[in-house]
């Protein structure tokens, strides 16, 4: 999915604290774009393994939950809001394509690693590839309730967001095609440091 979907997720999780306890909203909204998004800081260094943990980070969810619930605070919401968003974002992208560089082709067997049980969880394929049409129907499913409910700037966020999401995913698929030929380019030097899927392998 995307990256902007995983975002929208989490700030969408956010809603609840607007509701309950909006003094500690905006810190909520910040840790819950921050914690969806972040996982995906790995795309470089081991995408998928590295930053995603789909077992750990919903385990390590629930007594943040209960801490941020017991004794509400800006740190114990937004850590409570940041790992529900990491964790949402490991276990959608089970659901999702492979990973490789074309994931509506379904060659990839590698959805995301699981550390707890050592090995790779298979893609779902229910949302068939990053910027697929329903991967933008969850962004603007998620995007929507933030844009309504949410204040000003919050809302501009989201709607930022699922704009780009819109950009992206019209672009997707061509963009697989420049990705390869411009890794085509680079110095031969620089091969290693580049993702095996970008170098059409």
């Amino acid at each position: 999915m995307m990256a902007t979907t995983h975002a929208l997720w989490g700030m969408m999780l956010a809603l609840p604290v607007l509701a309950v306890a909006p003094e500690f909203a905006p810190i909520a909204f910040v840790a819950g774009l921050v914690g969806g998004a972040t996982p995906d800081l790995d795309l470089y260094t081991g995408h998928r393994k590295t930053l995603h943990f789909p077992v750990y980070a919903t385990v390590a969810t629930i007594p943040a939950l209960a801490a941020a619930l017991v004794e509400p605070s800006p740190v114990t919401v937004a850590l409570a809001v940041g790992l529900a968003g990491a964790a949402l974002h490991a276990v959608a992208d089970v659901f999702g394509g492979g990973l490789e560089l074309r994931p509506w082709e379904g060659r990839s067997d590698r959805a995301v690693y699981s550390h707890y049980h050592g090995r790779w969880i298979r893609p779902r394929r229910l949302v068939r590839y990053d910027g697929a049409p329903e991967d933008l129907l969850l962004a603007v499913s998620a995007g929507i309730p933030v844009i309504v409910i949410a204040d000003g700037f919050v809302g501009a966020v989201a709607l930022s967001l699922v704009v780009v999401s819109g950009g992206y995913a019209v672009v997707r698929k061509p963009l697989a095609g420049v990705a390869e030929r411009l890794v085509r380019l680079l110095p031969t030097a620089l091969l290693p440091y580049v993702p095996t899927r970008y170098r059409g392998t």
